[in-house]
Parts: C-alpha cells; structure tokens; sequence
C-alpha cells in the first residue's frame, strides 16, 4: 500500500473510471472531473462505435476484481460475418474459445463510474477544467475560459480526458514536448439495426459483421437488447462519400446498391443518417507524457488511435494496468513510477497507432479478397500444426499480453514470409500440403 495522496484524474471516460479504481484500490482520496452531464442520467450521443473487449482489458478488470461484473453486459463475437454481394462468408478470430466481446460504449462507461464510486471515487460532473499548473498540481476550474477561476490544489493530476486532452494541452506548451495529429480522410456515423420484435436479433449475435467495400464499409456490432450498433466510414469527399449523400433519397438508393441486405434491418436507416453526427477519426502522438511526479496522461490523451483494430480502449486499459505495476515495483517513488511507465507504454502506443491503421486496408477491402482468405487459412493451419513457431498478427495483438511493438515486428516479418509463400505454384491446390509446410519451416529459419 502506498502513501495516501489527494489525487484529481480530469475525465470520467472508461480509462478514467478505471484508473480512479486502481488509485481507490491503493488508498489514495480520487476526484474525478468531468466537463459533461452525468452519462448515467442522459441518452447516449449517438456518436459511438461499439467496443471490443480482448485479452489486454480484460486482464486489467480482472487485476481489479470487476472483470466478472463486465462479463455480463458483454456479448462473445467468435468470427467476422463478411457481407459480400448475395453471400456471407464468416472468419473465426481464433482457435476454438477465443472471441473478442462486444460492449455498447454508453452501457460500460455507466457501469465504469458505477464501479468507480463503489471503490471510494469521487465525481464531479459538468465542472470545467480550463488549465493546469503542471509544477504544484493545481487544476483551474471556471464556468467559461474568460471567467473567475477557482484554484483545486491536489498532490497529483491525472489526464484522462480524451484526444483533446486540457491537460495534455497545458503540457504541449512546455518546451521540448513533441506533439502530432493525422485525421484520416475517412469519416464515421452511427446507425442502428433494432431488435426483432421478441428481442432476438436480426443477424447472428456472434459475429462482427462487416460489409467491406474498398474505401468504404459499414460494420455492425450486437447489443444485449436484441439491436446491433452499426457504423459506417466512408471518405468526406470524393465518388462515394458523405458529401454526396445530401437527400434520404440519396441514401436509400446508396444503401440499397451497396449494402442491399442492410436495407430490411435498418428500418430508421435515412432518419439515422441525418439525424446523428459525422464523426473525425484522428491519430494523436505526443511525448512526453508526464511530469515530474505531478501530472501523467493516460489513455487518447496520449495516444489517440483510429479504431480499426478494436484496441483503443485495451491499449488504455493496458495503460492503467502497466501504471499499476510500476507502482507495486517503485512504491512511493512516483517520479520513478511515471518515468518507467512512459518509457514502457509509449513504444507500444506507436505500434498499435500503425496497426490500427494498416488494419484499415484489411477490414475494407481484404476480408473480401480471395486470396487473402486463402493466406489467412494458411496461417491458421500452420499456426495449429506449429503453435511455438507461429502465432497469428491479429491473435497477437487481441488474445495476448506481449508487446505491440512484439507485435508490429513480427507481424511484418510474418507477412514478407507469406508474400513468398503466396507466390508458390498452384498455391490454391496445395496450401495444405507437406511442401508448403516445409517451405514455410525453411523461411522461418533464414
């Protein structure tokens, strides 16, 4: 146990509420501050993507005891249903009894501050954080930016408050801090597929469903109440894209040329178009991301990634679990503590950034290409044949705890093997064979 500190974390989002846990878990007095309404007592945006829990959130919940309570607002996703023209073709994400979970953003967010004042947090809501004084820890609280300011002197603050962190924001005018941002030119919108009308669900409940179309797509993700949270990304401008759909006219003739078997599940399809936002996916790097043993960021507050590889929230989660760990090892010592867990997580934040953002091209335009669905069996069956020599990208990434930058580098040495392997004769007759088998043996060794 360490030395109780009086310590604020700026963010009530899903990383914020768990760190405030974790702190609450190690005797610490947690203030929790947030800029909005309480979520518990209003409608969702709808402006979200769904969530897919994987091994590294989950190790983090279950640290902390509250794993099995998430569980139950979860729904198993064991494969990708690939909506192609008149078919649907499905991919198991892993060996048997692997599966990401899905979990509606606005359900686990409510169920996070929940936990949170279980431990001992304490919330404030709708209270504005305009600036920081990163020296003594002092957050400058006012209803406007312009106006009186009220002084919350703290031991410790923590930045948990999104892509466009304030507190993030006071460090980048440091000297010597580094701080980038890419949006992609591709955009999101919320949709929505409703539940029948005995609560079951209109597609199967246990896949992530993606209807991949090249630079655009539109994939769906279940909720425990029968309906299935939808997005679609697609380019700002340009042929196929949101500029050109300006009229519900527009949209349903989209729709029904691209998405034809969407049309029948997504009754309010025109009306949730227009009604909901079009949402920006950025990619955020800064560093570095503490100081001295006062401030930390944790979370997109640090590392904002788009979200093609489902890790946004397990790298955060991640965050908070290696955090934990450096403060079991260096006990009292936070400048040592922020100092390792920096060092540590910032390599691997870079990693999943480019994964995320290479995974992009997989989940569009890939999933529905032959030939890599032909390389991805490969892999699989030489993975189960040689399980100590061969272990899948995304199995890497989403059912383990080694690195990201483990990952990324294997990942990429795995894919110049297969490049050569997918160029081997007759590949589609004999990809099971005891020659390919050898062939990639042979290339693992060189």
């Amino acid at each position: 146990m360490q030395k109780p500190l009086k310590i604020a974390v700026v963010g009530s989002g899903l990383v914020g509420s768990l760190l405030a846990i974790y702190l609450r878990k190690d005797g610490h007095i947690v203030h929790v501050f947030d800029r909005s309404p309480d979520i518990r007592k209003i409608q969702f945006s709808g402006r979200s993507i769904n969530l897919a829990m994987s091994q590294r959130g989950w190790k983090a919940l279950d640290t902390v005891g509250i794993g099995d309570e998430v569980r139950e607002i979860s729904i198993a996703m064991d494969k990708r249903a690939i909506h192609v023209k008149d078919r649907i073709s499905f991919q198991n994400y892993g060996r048997e009894g692997e599966s990401i979970y899905s979990i509606s953003r606005g359900t686990l967010n409510r169920k996070m501050i929940d936990l949170a004042e279980r431990a001992g947090a304490e919330f404030f809501f709708e209270q504005r954080i305009w600036d920081v004084t990163l020296a003594d820890a002092t957050l400058h609280i006012g209803e406007t930016e312009r106006g009186e300011w009220k002084d919350l002197k703290y031991d410790m603050v923590f930045g948990a408050d999104g892509a466009f962190s304030r507190i993030r924001h006071r460090m980048q005018r440091q000297s010597m801090f580094n701080y980038s941002q890419e949006f992609l030119n591709t955009g999101y919108k919320e949709l929505n597929i409703p539940a029948n009308a005995d609560g079951t669900h209109k597609l199967d409940k246990n896949s992530f469903h993606i209807w991949p179309r090249g630079e655009y797509m539109l994939i769906a993700l279940p909720n425990l109440d029968g309906s299935f949270t939808c997005t679609l990304f697609m380019p700002f401008e340009g042929e196929n894209s949101f500029e050109k759909l300006t009229t519900h006219q527009e949209v349903v003739a989209f729709f029904e040329k691209n998405f034809p078997d969407s049309i029948d599940v997504i009754p309010k399809l025109a009306e949730d178009f227009f009604k909901n936002p079009t949402s920006t996916l950025v990619t955020m790097k800064c560093y570095p991301w503490t100081y001295e043993d006062k401030i930390a960021l944790v979370g997109d507050a640090c590392h904002a990634i788009v979200p093609f590889y489902g890790q946004g929230m397990n790298a955060g989660f991640e965050d908070i679990s290696v955090l934990y760990e450096m403060m079991q090892e260096f006990g009292n010592d936070w400048e040592k503590i922020f100092s390792e867990y920096q060092k540590s997580r910032k390599p691997n934040a870079d990693a999943i950034a480019e994964l995320s953002y290479r995974n992009f091209m997989e989940m569009s335009s890939k999933t529905a290409d032959e030939r890599f669905l032909l390389q991805k069996k490969i892999e699989k069956r030489f993975s189960e044949k040689h399980p100590d020599k061969w272990q899948p990208l995304y199995s890497r990434v989403t059912f383990s705890h080694r690195p990201y930058t483990e990952a990324l580098a294997l990942g990429d040495r795995q894919k110049a093997i297969m490049d050569q392997v997918m160029q081997l004769p007759d590949i589609e007759n004999t990809w099971d064979s005891e020659m390919v088998e050898n062939q990639i043996l042979s290339l693992l060794k060189s």
